[in-house]
């Protein structure tokens, strides 16, 4: 697939080849200036003079990188005398730059939307900071420098390994993924076991759980966008079930406000004590007797809006092996990590999964007695 391809995504098995693909993806970003009232959005369809004319294009961008436009958000972007094909990615912050909104704009054709679009940019001044990479704009951020800071994930992965090889030696790379949204990536940390969930895996094994105490070992995971999707954050993870649970954030450093590489360094600081205040969350679910555990799942994935599907499915499983009477919020936030499983097995998107168990980890926060009502509630 190319990397010009909105749909483009790569998986990484070491930290080295995820460093080294960040860094030639700085390598090929472009951030420019340019006053908002200066973009000139066009549209890509049939009708429009610059398809399938790539002459029209800046250089370097490939007719693969139009056509795959054309087939998805349909529009591009002339700034600075140079044409460019517009990334799905790109499309939130420039409704932000023109300030309008609406589920109205959808049922608009690409040449109506290119033209409420311009007539809103022809009124702002402001600047917008532009990034172009892998022959399209990715995204149209303000261009004042208190709105948006250019974090590059490179340095950001690299700020956090020094870190981890300081605090938590011993770490393990876990599994990286990026697209042209996102970035994200996990550690183990297996020689910090007793440090971080100690507390927890005895509380366990005292509840004849020490099958699972056994397999637990503390992560993080990494997880930031510069296209407007995320901030740079790293969170507490529990690794060795089937699939990752994630307990919580831990620290975040988000792009406003002139933050830095040494803001982000600064906030990982703070990792050690906030992953400590994220067990103990977890924990405190033990000790949670609930009297109507389904129903108080199925209250709890509706208050989180789970995928309804998988959410379903999920509470279902429960209910055929809970066998009745009562049973702990744990038990409870356990059975929904089957929720991403089976997203995951139904073949969901790496970021449409990472979102979903970060809004999964609000369970924690929750109190589960206002769930755990008699009456059945349907999804």
């Amino acid at each position: 697939m190319q990397n010009c391809q909105d749909t483009f995504s790569a998986t990484f098995t070491s930290y080295n080849e995820l460093f080294g693909y960040q860094q030639q993806v700085s390598s090929r970003s472009q951030w420019s200036h340019c006053a908002v009232n200066q973009l000139h959005v066009e549209p890509l369809n049939h009708n429009s003079s610059c398809y399938p004319a790539l002459k029209e294009f800046a250089p370097g961008v490939s007719s693969e990188a139009v056509e795959d436009s054309f087939n998805n958000l349909g529009l591009a972007i002339r700034f600075d005398q140079k044409l460019y094909p517009v990334r799905e990615t790109a499309y939130k912050s420039l409704l932000d730059r023109a300030k309008v909104s609406g589920s109205g704009l959808n049922k608009l054709t690409k040449t109506e939307l290119a033209q409420v679009l311009n007539t809103f940019l022809s009124h702002f001044r402001s600047e917008a900071l532009v990034l172009v990479r892998d022959e399209k704009i990715s995204a149209v951020h303000s261009g004042d420098e208190s709105d948006y800071a250019i974090l590059p994930i490179d340095l950001l992965l690299g700020t956090l390994q020094a870190k981890l090889d300081e605090r938590f030696p011993g770490n393990v790379f876990d599994a990286g993924y990026s697209d042209h949204a996102i970035t994200s990536a996990s550690w183990e940390l297996p020689d910090q076991k007793d440090d971080l969930i100690g507390t927890y895996t005895k509380l366990l094994d005292a509840k004849g759980k020490s099958a699972m105490a056994s397999r637990l070992t503390p992560g993080i995971r990494f997880l930031t966008s510069d296209t407007g999707i995320a901030s740079a954050k790293v969170s507490a993870l529990l690794i060795g079930s089937q699939h990752p649970i994630h307990i919580g954030s831990c620290v975040a450093v988000d792009h406003r406000h002139k933050s830095s590489i040494a803001d982000f360094d600064a906030a990982l600081d703070q990792l050690f004590a906030q992953f400590g205040e994220s067990m103990s969350r977890l924990q405190h679910l033990l000790e949670v007797e609930l009297d109507y555990p389904v129903n108080a799942m199925t209250r709890v994935c509706k208050k989180l809006s789970m995928p309804k599907k998988a959410a379903v499915e999920a509470i279902a499983m429960y209910e055929m092996t809970y066998g009745g009477g009562a049973a702990t919020a744990h038990d409870v936030f356990l059975a929904m990590q089957e929720i991403p499983f089976i997203m995951k097995t139904s073949g969901a998107p790496e970021s449409k999964l990472l979102a979903l168990e970060e809004n999964m980890a609000r369970a924690l926060t929750l109190n589960w007695n206002e769930y755990d009502l008699a009456k059945a509630v349907e999804y």
